[in-house]
């Protein structure tokens, strides 16, 4: 329950509560979990889409979806993976709408324009492993991209990929091995290049 008086929502930690609240009537709830969730699912679709302006739109419906279907939220689930789940069925839709739309050209690669490193992070390094990411095939960049950016656990990537979770491992590990193949040489060939300079 919410404390009397309107005290802060700090009191509630989990995600599945703040969401039961909501289903209760609760507003402050949904902002806590907007406010939670709302950076994750704008870097969801920015490191998936080229267009930042769509990244935005893409991120506020999955809000927006997220609203309509909270009525009928059963916790079997986290709402974490809830959330990623609609996140992910509004991405694969906009991909089907964009490929059906001719008229709209592709500029650039999702990670072509925002090259952002970590903070404190390597600029040139960061650009490196997002060449290398977008090099790989489709399902070995996503598996990739859910474990690694998004910091989901392989149960959680399984329910949105509708995969064993022995098939997620296989597949990550797959993935991490074919990244790394891709990252290697050239790792190499720069500290050969190094080592000449000096």
């Amino acid at each position: 329950m919410l404390p009397a008086g309107g005290a802060t929502l700090e009191i509630m930690t989990t995600d599945e509560q703040l969401l039961e609240e909501f289903q209760r009537g609760s507003r402050e709830a949904f902002a806590e979990l907007f406010r939670r969730y709302r950076d994750k699912m704008y870097g969801f679709f920015r490191r998936r889409t080229a267009n930042p302006a769509r990244a935005e739109e893409l991120a506020q419906e999955t809000f927006l979806a997220a609203l309509k279907a909270a009525p009928r939220f059963e916790p079997r689930a986290l709402v974490r993976t809830w959330l990623f789940g609609i996140a992910m069925n509004l991405l694969m839709a906009d991909r089907r709408k964009s490929r059906a739309d001719v008229a709209q050209p592709i500029v650039a690669g999702p990670f072509e324009t925002d090259t952002s490193p970590a903070p404190g992070g390597d600029p040139a390094a960061a650009l490196w492993v997002r060449e290398a990411l977008m090099q790989l095939d489709d399902e070995r960049r996503e598996i990739l991209l859910l474990r690694e950016y998004e910091q989901l656990s392989y149960a959680e990537i399984a329910a949105l990929l509708s995969l064993p979770v022995n098939t997620v491992r296989s597949r990550l590990f797959r993935a991490r091995m074919a990244l790394k193949d891709l990252l290697v040489p050239q790792s190499r060939s720069l500290g050969t290049r190094d080592r000449a300079v000096m």
